[in-house]
């Protein structure tokens, strides 16, 4: 094309490549086909959208299905951006540093297919994983460690698979400074649950909470994309895999302990509170105490180290509802004197604290306060042992224990109750806490950076309420049953004989003697004595 063009057309061209990323890349940049080879980069609709987003927006935040081109498109608006502006300083990263290079290799590739007369300013610099143009334009790639792009200036910052990097929240406070003078970023990725850094500004996106503009790229906006292709192409993959590669849904693609379509149930139950009460209004009530019914209070105590809460919920045994939660940092002394009061509002209510050190303490206020209802067990087991018996057994604590190998099966039997609808959770906090409740290395716990203070709680008011509620009435029905089948009778034996003393003719022996046949004595004479 440039041969057939006079400087003055030539000069016209870069003017209108300069000023629209569309025209520029449709026109002159050439992408690497796997087939085909090197082909000319003709945008789909969707991309020229996103080059529009790029112009328009500082901030932007792509939720994308998998293999849509989005990679490619940004390496060409850098491309777009390096040649036709002065000083700009591109950085790349990813979850892995090989990643960021490969976008970074994919720019320079794009670079050089330019056709000569538009290539305004060449590679001066050249590194593997970086290079700088005559025109002062740099771009390099960067691994993800805490000290990355500090000391720089950033016009552009791309966070490729955002959603997978691990510790992006610490990351981003030191990578904001450096493009808060003006610089733009692109943070892409698909799904990989919630809680996360990419899921947390898309959510605050769509919701306006911040100045990233969210996109949303679905499988299907691809043209050469249809439901055979679809079906196809997710045969053999699972639910979790669909969803993180292709559905773009946050819920569904993360490994959260709690299965989503449970979660999404979860969502459907949740409702404001009654009353917003306590010292710190953290006290949420959902129901009254209810004349005859039962409940139990399950309290996890914050180690105090100021990253955790101390919680508690208080559950209705009858229908499994959690009619009453909080959640605050309150002093030792304070939440003894708190949970006192609660149990008490709710009938006496069982009161379950897990004995940690910290919930010893609480534990012996709550002795000294002469609460009547508190949870002991077997020591080293979760054997229930009732309050009164307890105290004279030398070997029971009060309090629940929890350690590494209970934990798992305290979470399943959660797991298991929500599984299957038995409980009903109206609690937003909590709701959050199970969004981000996971499986790390094979462990329950909270994502980081969140707590499953709630979650835990939650997960010992199951456990308790099935094993020693549960196990204790079926004790109590085995005694009733055992007791119930014993009788008394008033039917006296005399067993004198003959010339004994107290002897009565006409008694039990004369009566037996006389019905009994001689056959039947001689059959059994053995066992008499002649």
């Amino acid at each position: 094309m440039a041969f057939q063009l006079s400087k003055e057309e030539q000069v016209k061209e870069i003017i209108k490549a300069g000023k629209d990323p569309v025209y520029f890349i449709n026109n002159y940049c050439r992408i690497s086909h796997p087939i085909h080879g090197l082909i000319p980069f003709k945008t789909y609709d969707f991309q020229q959208d996103l080059l529009s987003s790029f112009n328009d927006h500082r901030f932007n935040v792509i939720l994308k299905a998998r293999q849509m081109g989005i990679s490619t498109i940004v390496a060409a608006y850098i491309v777009w951006m390096m040649l036709f502006h002065r000083d700009k300083n591109v950085l790349v990263m990813a979850t892995k540093f090989g990643t960021a290079a490969n976008l970074v290799k994919k720019v320079k590739a794009m670079m050089r297919g330019i056709p000569d007369f538009i290539q305004i300013s060449s590679i001066e610099v050249d590194n593997r994983t970086s290079f700088e143009l005559t025109n002062g334009s740099q771009i390099k790639a960067s691994s993800t460690s805490g000290d990355a792009g500090r000391s720089e200036a950033l016009s552009l910052l791309v966070l490729d698979e955002a959603a997978h990097v691990e510790g992006l929240e610490e990351l981003w406070m030191g990578l904001y400074p450096t493009i808060s003078t003006g610089g733009r970023c692109i943070a892409l990725s698909t799904p990989n649950g919630v809680g996360n850094w990419f899921h947390t500004i898309y959510t605050n996106a769509e919701s306006g909470e911040n100045d990233f503009n969210p996109i949303k790229l679905m499988w299907d906006l691809h043209p050469d994309r249809d439901q055979e292709w679809f079906d196809k192409e997710t045969r053999n993959m699972s639910r979790r895999e669909i969803a993180q590669e292709f559905e773009c849904n946050f819920n569904t693609s993360g490994d959260t302990v709690i299965h989503p379509d449970d979660i999404a149930w979860i969502s459907g139950t949740v409702m404001e509170p009654k009353y917003r009460t306590g010292f710190d209004r953290n006290y949420w009530i959902w129901e009254e105490h209810q004349s005859g019914a039962s409940y139990v209070l399950v309290a996890d105590v914050a180690r105090g180290d100021g990253a955790d809460y101390s919680v508690f919920h208080i559950v209705k045994l009858e229908t499994l509802e959690v009619v009453a939660e909080y959640q605050g940092k309150p002093t030792i002394d304070m939440y003894a004197t708190i949970l006192d009061s609660a149990g008490r509002e709710y009938g006496n209510c069982m009161i379950v604290v897990e004995n940690n050190n910290v919930g010893f303490s609480v534990l012996e206020k709550l002795i000294d306060k002469s609460y009547p209802n508190i949870y002991h067990s077997v020591k080293s087991t979760h054997d229930y042992v009732e309050q009164h018996i307890a105290e004279a057994m030398s070997n029971s604590v009060p309090g629940f224990t929890t350690s590494m190998k209970t934990r798992p099966l305290i979470v399943a039997k959660l797991e298991e109750f929500i599984r299957n609808k038995l409980i009903t959770i109206y609690s937003t906090r909590t709701y959050r806490e199970i969004q981000t409740f996971i499986w790390n290395n094979g462990k329950p716990q909270a994502m980081r950076g969140y707590n499953d203070d709630l979650v835990m709680s939650l997960a010992i008011a199951c456990w308790v309420r099935d094993t020693a509620f549960v196990a204790n009435a079926r004790n109590i029905e085995y005694k009733k049953a055992c007791l119930g089948s014993m009788i008394r009778t008033n039917t006296k034996l005399n067993t004198t004989i003959e010339g004994q003393i107290g002897y009565k003719k006409g008694g039990t022996f004369d009566t037996m003697n006389a019905e009994k046949s001689v056959e039947e004595y001689q059959k059994y004479s053995w066992l008499y004595k002649g």
